[in-house]
């Protein structure tokens, strides 16, 4: 009950907001801003207007005392798709962070201050809920309302490709498992059976200065093993001409197993297999139904809201 309040407080939310772009630019480019970063700081819940208001007053203080001594707020762009919102250096263009929309469960700009805007997003590596900052040049709400028209596009699109067919593709993933532990168990059996082969030759070995004509090695059967990096001899067609080059092609590597392409949980096209797909996906799921709340607040009432 609780994750389908969330998920439809998210869309109370955005009824009555009408979207800043068209969906093709942020499925298919991205929305760049350019802002200040203030940092970002550990909170103790993924949602609320009191969690982020303390982590802003938070993070401008320690941002004043820096510019005390000097230094200054690092400039940022934000590049915002359906794949996540991204921090790179405007310069260099190195990403700082990745924020799957996923991994963000609450957005929120200041209403006293149109420079200020904040997410919270769940850390891969951690699963700790970070508090992001920043102070952008009078869009912070056209900024969250971008957020949230992404992470609106990205789970209806999750929802029409991998959503529908979660069950089907953890079992692929399990399929796919069983299948190199079988292959893995067959590469073993095939160095044991070498192995008795290069120890029944040693056994018939003639004695030192003995001349034998040793015929062809046999295997266990007697016949002649088969070694798969010997190439095959083709025997010429009965008319006297070579025959034709085999048509037999490459294997396409951006296959998988099945002769599908990989997974993908927005386009089901060229993108890697996760190698955990199961866990993958249930986490996206989890995240999706958790929603996101867009909101409107006030975190601007101390005396060191100056500009950072």
């Amino acid at each position: 009950k609780n994750r389908a309040y969330s998920a439809f407080k998210f869309c109370l939310c955005l009824s009555d907001k009408s979207w800043m772009h068209t969906p093709e630019a942020l499925a298919k480019h991205y929305i760049p801003y350019n802002a200040k970063f203030l940092g970002n700081t550990e909170v103790e819940a993924p949602k609320g207007t009191e969690v982020v208001k303390d982590a802003v007053r938070k993070l401008k203080f320690q941002r004043h005392i820096k510019k005390s001594e000097g230094q200054k707020t690092p400039k940022v762009e934000l590049q915002i798709s359906i794949y996540g919102v991204k921090i790179l250096d405007p310069k260099t263009k190195d990403v700082q962070h990745n924020c799957q929309l996923h991994r963000i469960s609450f957005c929120a700009d200041d209403k006293t201050d149109k420079r200020i805007f904040t997410f919270i997003c769940k850390d891969s590596e951690s699963n700790k809920h970070l508090c992001y900052v920043f102070d952008s040049e009078k869009c912070a709400e056209e900024i969250t309302l971008t957020i949230g028209q992404a992470f609106d596009l990205a789970y209806k699109k999750f929802l029409e490709s991998g959503g529908k067919d979660v069950e089907t593709r953890k079992q692929i993933g399990t399929l796919q498992k069983r299948i190199q532990e079988l292959e893995t168990e067959n590469s073993e059996l095939k160095k044991q059976l070498q192995d008795l082969e290069e120890q029944l030759m040693i056994a018939h070995e003639p004695p030192a200065g003995s001349i034998s004509i040793k015929p062809a090695s046999t295997d266990v059967f007697d016949m002649v093993p088969f070694s798969p990096v010997t190439p095959l001899v083709p025997t010429p067609a009965s008319n006297g001409c070579p025959p034709p080059p085999p048509t037999t092609l490459p294997p396409d590597i951006r296959k998988d197993l099945f002769g599908a392409e990989p997974f993908d949980p927005f386009t089901c096209g060229s993108a890697d297999f996760p190698p955990d797909i199961q866990s993958k996906l249930d986490e996206m799921q989890e995240g999706f139904k958790m929603g996101l709340t867009l909101e409107g607040t006030v975190f601007s009432l101390d005396p060191l809201d100056g500009r950072c």
